[in-house]
């Protein structure tokens, strides 16, 4: 058989879910990296490979990709840490692995992770997804006490849920400037603090 060098092969056609994701590492990465102000949506389309346009027409505006940005993490952080949560035994192993979940996504998803803790400040809408995020964990922590601590009102339980997630968003801070410290350590350290006081709280003995 004769080979023709000169037949180029086909260039395979991503797809409109595959593009988007590209779009979205590269922006996490250089708004990680730089910063959101610093960087314009046409050094985005070229780091892609596309046209400015044809960014636009995904995203609508730099705001738009940087919520994009947040939003997936945000998907991402719920599944992580509900399927932890959901393989604990006991009250305490579920609270334990739900917070090693959300100290191991910060760990692996680190471009991500500066984008959350950085970009609020700069863009209001940013902000307020951020909080969806809050809300979306406090939620989540809601429904564990409230199987486990039944005698407890609604008020209190949601007390309870925002005081362990702003917990554990300033040991992740922590850990960004201690870097040695495992995911499963800063687990520990947080149980040390929080478990102690929800598992008396329940006179029933339900956590305990």
């Amino acid at each position: 058989m004769i080979r023709n060098d000169s037949v180029k092969p086909r260039r395979t056609r991503m797809s409109r879910a595959d593009r988007e994701r590209q779009m979205l590492d590269v922006a996490e990465e250089v708004f990680a990296e730089r910063g959101y102000g610093a960087v314009s949506m046409e050094e985005i389309a070229e780091l892609v490979g596309l046209s400015k346009p044809m960014l636009y027409e995904y995203f609508g505006s730099k705001e738009g990709l940087l919520l994009g940005v947040i939003r997936r993490a945000r998907g991402e952080l719920r599944e992580v840490t509900e399927r932890a949560v959901e393989a604990g035994g006991t009250p305490e192993e579920m609270l334990r692995r739900g917070y090693i979940a959300y100290f191991r996504f910060g760990e692996a998803h680190h471009r991500a992770w500066l984008v959350l803790l950085q970009e609020p400040v700069l863009v209001r809408s940013a902000a307020e997804e951020i909080e969806g995020i809050r809300r979306q964990q406090s939620e989540m922590m809601v429904g564990l006490l409230a199987a486990h601590l039944p005698d407890r009102p609604r008020r209190a339980l949601e007390a309870y849920a925002e005081s362990v997630i702003g917990a554990c968003e300033r040991m992740a801070l922590w850990r960004a400037r201690n870097p040695e410290v495992t995911p499963e350590e800063a687990a520990d350290h947080l149980m040390d603090l929080t478990w102690t006081g929800l598992a008396t709280l329940n006179s029933s003995g339900g956590v305990a």
